[in-house]
């Protein structure tokens, strides 16, 4: 499974803190349920949204990890190479 399909599944899924709220609010009597569904809806999808934000921030940072791997690589193979045509340049002069 690819670590972004991972990242997703797990920003859905919710804390066992909302899953029992949710439990204990369908248990109510219809007059209470009525009032307290809207806004443990509005709950849960704020819930599931901070969490795909999350999810999508720490893949963005992943990359950026990475990407700064390869950018130090490519500096240091430059300045390697840089210095085997000074030496080679100065082989020249002498």
């Amino acid at each position: 499974m690819s670590a972004t399909r991972q990242s997703n599944q797990s920003a859905n899924q919710l804390p066992q803190e909302i899953i029992d709220l949710n439990n204990v609010v369908a248990q109510l009597p219809a007059e209470h349920r009525t009032k307290l569904e809207p806004i443990l809806t509005k709950v849960v999808e704020s819930t599931k949204r901070r969490r795909r934000i999350l999810a999508l921030v720490q893949e963005a940072l992943s990359q950026l990890r990475l990407d700064m791997k390869y950018l130090m690589f490519d500096l240091e193979a430059t300045r390697r190479e840089r210095d085997d045509y000074k030496q080679q340049l100065e082989g020249f002069d002498d």
